[in-house]
């Protein structure tokens, strides 16, 4: 059995896989130990961009100091069970942040999706079960072990609690990153930001990524979570909000994206490889 820690951030607009790991490295550490060690699998991997070499050395210093304090190895902490862990830079695409996609990368294969089921926690990297979380997921791990699922479960949207991180650029006072709760409005978020720039009004919001959903200003009360996202026509993704002032050409914006995801697409089906270009060339 394998478990994996996915900190391949394939979006240009998201940075939070990159502020985590190189500011929480032990989180990461400790929440992939919990995890492998939970579902009994003796071998870890972050995988990590490669172009994040910040990150990958931040982690390897991590792994390095919780072998040495003995909480990582072939004895950990005296209880007969072994965990290694290692940190893997990898390099691809945009199609890398899937989960099937990144366990090819790993395993040294060309980068396109399987069909699921079955899913990786039956059969994943090298045929075997593994568990594949983000590095936010991973990161929670400790903190609930130490306060309890109650008190995490008080944070948030009672439908999906805890907090998450978003990556606000764009036409935005101080772009950076903020770690919300989940349900809060996507003009809360934009106000952390410090609102529009240039007392302009907003236009729009790209929210979840090239992939994600532009949505107009009048749906900027949406509540950050997983379901409203999805009912309005976006999704959390990478966790990336790109704001759009009164002078920001909405269309031009949506020919950029529609020509990103066409140069980025793996090639496997048609709709992606040739109905992403046509609709590109159309645009």
């Amino acid at each position: 059995r394998y478990v994996v820690a996915n900190g391949y951030e394939a979006d240009p607009a998201g940075g939070t896989n990159r502020h985590l790991m190189t500011h929480r490295p032990y989180a990461i550490v400790e929440g992939l130990a919990i995890a492998a060690l939970s579902v009994g699998a003796e071998e870890a991997i972050l995988a990590v961009r490669a172009e994040y070499a910040d990150a990958v050395a931040t982690l390897e210093l991590a792994v390095s100091a919780a072998q040495e304090a003995g909480y990582l190895g072939d004895d950990v902490l005296g209880s007969g069970r072994a965990l290694r862990m290692t940190v893997r830079p990898v390099q691809g695409a945009y199609m890398l942040g899937e989960e099937t996609v990144l366990l090819k990368a790993l395993e040294g294969r060309r980068g396109q999706p399987e069909q699921r089921p079955p899913y990786p926690s039956e059969r994943g990297l090298w045929g075997r079960p593994t568990l594949v979380h983000n590095v936010a997921t991973l990161a929670a791990i400790p903190w609930i072990v130490v306060h309890g699922a109650d008190a995490y479960r008080a944070i948030g949207d009672p439908d999906a609690p805890g907090t998450l991180l978003v990556q606000v650029s764009g036409a935005v006072a101080s772009p950076g990153i903020a770690e919300v709760p989940t349900g809060t409005a996507l003009s809360e978020i934009v106000g952390l930001a410090g609102g529009v720039t240039g007392g302009r009004s907003l236009k729009a919001l790209l929210v979840g990524g090239p992939s994600g959903g532009l949505l107009p200003a009048d749906l900027a009360a949406t509540p950050y979570t997983f379901a409203a996202l999805r009912t309005a026509g976006a999704h959390v993704g990478s966790g990336s909000l790109v704001v759009a002032d009164e002078a920001a050409c909405v269309v031009d914006l949506a020919r950029l994206l529609t020509r990103y995801c066409a140069d980025e697409a793996c090639g496997k089906t048609i709709p992606c490889r040739i109905g992403l270009r046509r609709m590109a060339e159309i645009g």
